[in-house]
């Protein structure tokens, strides 16, 4: 299963394994949630995300902030 599949299962909330320039989906879902912001991020606009970190972010404003702020 990945983000392009027409039936992603349950509404709400998905689980989702990071890797490098893809995830997996664990628990079917419609979306995952921002790590900085707590925005909800639908699975087909997801595009930031840290393999390291297992946290999604809504734009790479976001992604940068959290990079800078575990590498300082």
């Amino acid at each position: 299963m990945n983000a392009y599949d027409r039936d992603l299962g349950k509404s709400g909330l998905a689980v989702l394994h990071y890797g490098d320039g893809d995830f997996a989906v664990l628990q079917p879902g419609q979306y995952v949630v921002c790590a900085v912001t707590g925005a909800k991020i639908p699975l087909e606009a997801l595009r930031y995300w840290s393999p390291e970190l297992q946290e999604a972010y809504a734009t790479p404003k976001e992604a940068l902030k959290r990079w800078q702020e575990t590498k300082a």
